[in-house]
Protein backbone atom coordinates (compact mmCIF):
# COMPACT_ATOMS: atom_id res chain seq x y z
CA UNK A 1 0.00 0.00 0.00
CA UNK A 2 0.97 3.40 -0.75
CA UNK A 3 1.51 5.39 2.35
CA UNK A 4 2.70 8.66 0.95
CA UNK A 5 4.01 10.27 -2.05
CA UNK A 6 6.38 13.22 -2.06
CA UNK A 7 7.90 14.78 -5.23
CA UNK A 8 7.74 17.48 -7.20
CA UNK A 9 4.27 19.54 -7.85
CA UNK A 10 4.22 19.05 -11.86
CA UNK A 11 0.20 19.74 -12.40
CA UNK A 12 -2.49 21.53 -9.87
CA UNK A 13 -6.08 21.49 -11.27
CA UNK A 14 -9.54 21.61 -9.32
CA UNK A 15 -9.40 18.34 -7.48
CA UNK A 16 -6.14 17.29 -8.10
CA UNK A 17 -2.46 16.84 -8.21
CA UNK A 18 0.20 15.19 -9.94
CA UNK A 19 3.35 14.94 -8.29
CA UNK A 20 6.33 13.57 -10.05
CA UNK A 21 8.76 11.36 -7.79
CA UNK A 22 10.98 8.77 -8.99
CA UNK A 23 10.56 9.42 -12.49
CA UNK A 24 6.42 8.46 -12.08
CA UNK A 25 3.48 11.36 -12.00
CA UNK A 26 1.46 10.55 -9.56
CA UNK A 27 -2.10 11.98 -10.09
CA UNK A 28 -3.82 12.16 -6.39
CA UNK A 29 -7.99 13.09 -5.80
CA UNK A 30 -7.54 16.17 -3.04
CA UNK A 31 -9.73 18.23 -0.80
CA UNK A 32 -10.25 22.27 -1.39
CA UNK A 33 -8.15 22.01 2.09
CA UNK A 34 -5.75 20.53 0.93
CA UNK A 35 -5.19 21.83 -2.24
CA UNK A 36 -5.11 25.25 -0.79
CA UNK A 37 -2.10 24.04 1.22
CA UNK A 38 -0.04 22.58 -1.75
CA UNK A 39 2.74 24.78 -2.74
CA UNK A 40 3.35 25.88 -6.76
CA UNK A 41 4.55 23.60 -9.31
CA UNK A 42 8.28 22.82 -9.52
CA UNK A 43 8.29 23.09 -5.40
CA UNK A 44 8.83 20.04 -3.44
CA UNK A 45 5.26 18.36 -1.48
CA UNK A 46 4.39 15.60 0.69
CA UNK A 47 1.30 13.81 0.96
CA UNK A 48 -0.51 11.21 2.56
CA UNK A 49 -2.18 8.78 0.63
CA UNK A 50 -4.99 6.44 0.16
CA UNK A 51 -5.29 4.16 -2.28
CA UNK A 52 -9.07 3.25 -2.97
CA UNK A 53 -9.75 0.11 -5.15
CA UNK A 54 -12.83 -0.33 -7.51
CA UNK A 55 -13.56 -2.99 -10.20
CA UNK A 56 -13.13 -0.47 -12.51
CA UNK A 57 -10.64 1.90 -11.54
CA UNK A 58 -7.87 2.37 -8.95
CA UNK A 59 -8.10 5.90 -7.17
CA UNK A 60 -5.18 7.67 -4.79
CA UNK A 61 -6.36 9.98 -2.58
CA UNK A 62 -3.89 12.26 -1.13
CA UNK A 63 -3.76 14.24 2.10
CA UNK A 64 -1.55 17.20 3.43
CA UNK A 65 -1.84 16.05 6.97
CA UNK A 66 -1.93 12.49 8.15
CA UNK A 67 -5.41 13.73 10.52
CA UNK A 68 -6.89 14.60 7.13
CA UNK A 69 -6.41 11.33 6.05
CA UNK A 70 -7.69 9.70 9.47
CA UNK A 71 -10.63 11.94 9.34
CA UNK A 72 -11.41 11.13 5.29
CA UNK A 73 -10.86 7.15 6.63
CA UNK A 74 -13.49 7.55 9.35
CA UNK A 75 -15.76 9.42 6.86
CA UNK A 76 -15.56 6.47 3.69
CA UNK A 77 -16.81 4.05 6.54
CA UNK A 78 -20.23 5.87 7.43
CA UNK A 79 -23.08 4.45 4.89
CA UNK A 80 -23.45 6.52 1.78
CA UNK A 81 -20.69 8.63 1.81
CA UNK A 82 -18.22 7.03 -0.26
CA UNK A 83 -14.75 8.72 -1.26
CA UNK A 84 -16.07 11.87 -3.69
CA UNK A 85 -18.23 12.94 -0.34
CA UNK A 86 -15.71 12.29 2.02
CA UNK A 87 -13.47 14.78 0.28
CA UNK A 88 -16.34 17.39 -0.28
CA UNK A 89 -17.05 17.35 3.69
CA UNK A 90 -13.77 17.62 4.02
CA UNK A 91 -13.52 20.22 1.68
CA UNK A 92 -16.45 22.42 3.47
CA UNK A 93 -14.77 23.45 6.98
CA UNK A 94 -11.13 23.68 8.51
CA UNK A 95 -10.62 19.92 9.86
CA UNK A 96 -10.69 21.15 14.12
CA UNK A 97 -14.29 22.64 12.75
CA UNK A 98 -15.80 19.32 11.10
CA UNK A 99 -14.18 17.59 14.22
CA UNK A 100 -16.53 20.17 16.11
CA UNK A 101 -19.40 19.80 13.64
CA UNK A 102 -19.75 15.92 14.53
CA UNK A 103 -19.32 16.10 18.35
CA UNK A 104 -22.36 18.55 18.83
CA UNK A 105 -24.03 17.09 16.01
CA UNK A 106 -24.33 20.22 14.03
CA UNK A 107 -26.11 19.07 10.96
CA UNK A 108 -26.50 22.14 9.40
CA UNK A 109 -22.77 22.65 9.37
CA UNK A 110 -21.98 18.91 8.10
CA UNK A 111 -24.70 19.91 5.62
CA UNK A 112 -22.75 22.46 3.92
CA UNK A 113 -20.77 20.33 1.95
CA UNK A 114 -21.74 19.39 -1.53
CA UNK A 115 -24.36 16.10 -1.99
CA UNK A 116 -24.65 15.77 1.52
CA UNK A 117 -28.07 15.96 2.58
CA UNK A 118 -29.62 16.54 6.52
CA UNK A 119 -29.73 12.34 6.41
CA UNK A 120 -26.28 11.73 5.65
CA UNK A 121 -25.25 14.65 8.01
CA UNK A 122 -27.01 13.02 10.41
CA UNK A 123 -25.61 9.74 9.76
CA UNK A 124 -21.81 11.53 9.79
CA UNK A 125 -22.65 13.14 13.62
CA UNK A 126 -24.36 9.27 14.53
CA UNK A 127 -21.54 7.13 13.21
CA UNK A 128 -18.50 9.01 14.31
CA UNK A 129 -19.09 11.24 17.40
CA UNK A 130 -17.67 8.47 19.62
CA UNK A 131 -14.55 7.63 17.35
CA UNK A 132 -13.95 11.50 17.11
CA UNK A 133 -14.71 11.89 21.06
CA UNK A 134 -12.40 8.87 21.73
CA UNK A 135 -9.44 10.44 19.20
CA UNK A 136 -9.48 13.66 21.14
CA UNK A 137 -9.21 12.09 24.49
CA UNK A 138 -6.21 10.63 23.41
CA UNK A 139 -3.81 13.78 23.02
CA UNK A 140 -0.65 14.84 25.48
CA UNK A 141 -0.68 17.46 27.92
CA UNK A 142 1.68 20.13 28.13
CA UNK A 143 3.01 21.76 31.32
CA UNK A 144 0.42 24.89 31.18
CA UNK A 145 -2.34 21.71 31.06
CA UNK A 146 -1.13 19.89 33.89
CA UNK A 147 -0.67 23.47 35.86
CA UNK A 148 -4.35 24.10 35.34
CA UNK A 149 -5.37 20.70 36.27
CA UNK A 150 -3.18 20.64 39.40
CA UNK A 151 -5.16 23.69 40.67
CA UNK A 152 -8.52 22.04 40.57
CA UNK A 153 -7.50 18.37 41.99
CA UNK A 154 -11.18 17.55 42.80
CA UNK A 155 -12.51 17.22 39.58
CA UNK A 156 -8.60 16.60 38.11
CA UNK A 157 -9.73 13.59 35.95
CA UNK A 158 -12.36 15.00 34.55
CA UNK A 159 -10.79 18.03 33.77
CA UNK A 160 -8.06 16.23 32.31
CA UNK A 161 -9.73 14.45 29.64
CA UNK A 162 -11.33 17.40 28.93
CA UNK A 163 -8.18 19.84 28.43
CA UNK A 164 -6.80 16.99 26.32
CA UNK A 165 -9.80 17.00 23.77
CA UNK A 166 -10.21 20.36 23.31
CA UNK A 167 -6.76 20.49 22.22
CA UNK A 168 -6.95 18.21 19.60
CA UNK A 169 -9.88 20.13 18.41
CA UNK A 170 -7.62 22.50 17.79
CA UNK A 171 -7.97 25.07 20.43
CA UNK A 172 -5.07 26.16 22.30
CA UNK A 173 -4.10 25.87 26.04
CA UNK A 174 -5.70 29.10 26.95
CA UNK A 175 -8.62 29.18 24.79
CA UNK A 176 -9.68 25.66 26.39
CA UNK A 177 -8.62 26.80 30.30
CA UNK A 178 -10.61 29.96 29.57
CA UNK A 179 -13.74 27.50 28.17
CA UNK A 180 -13.38 25.12 31.24
CA UNK A 181 -12.83 27.77 33.89
CA UNK A 182 -16.35 28.87 32.40
CA UNK A 183 -17.87 25.72 33.05
CA UNK A 184 -16.97 25.26 36.81
CA UNK A 185 -18.84 24.38 39.09
CA UNK A 186 -22.16 23.51 36.64
CA UNK A 187 -20.06 20.25 34.61
CA UNK A 188 -18.82 17.13 36.62
CA UNK A 189 -17.89 14.42 33.83
CA UNK A 190 -15.49 15.17 31.39
CA UNK A 191 -17.84 14.63 28.61
CA UNK A 192 -20.42 17.65 30.37
CA UNK A 193 -17.45 19.98 30.53
CA UNK A 194 -16.58 19.74 26.76
CA UNK A 195 -20.33 20.21 25.47
CA UNK A 196 -21.09 23.48 27.84
CA UNK A 197 -17.23 24.64 27.11
CA UNK A 198 -17.93 24.33 22.91
CA UNK A 199 -21.55 25.55 23.45
CA UNK A 200 -19.67 28.56 25.59
CA UNK A 201 -17.14 29.44 22.88
CA UNK A 202 -19.66 29.08 19.77
CA UNK A 203 -21.54 31.57 21.73
CA UNK A 204 -18.09 33.87 21.25
CA UNK A 205 -18.13 33.28 17.97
Amino acid sequence: MIALVEGAVLEKSAGEVVLLAGGIGFRLLCSMNTLAAIPPVDSRCRLYTHLNVREDAMELYGFFTREERDMFRSLITVTGVGPKSALFVLGSLPLADLRLAILTSDIAMLSRAPGIGKKTAQRIALELKDKVAQDALTGGLSAEDSAFMDSEAPAQDALGEAMQALKALGYSPQEAAKALKGAKGQAQTADEMIRMALRNMAQKV
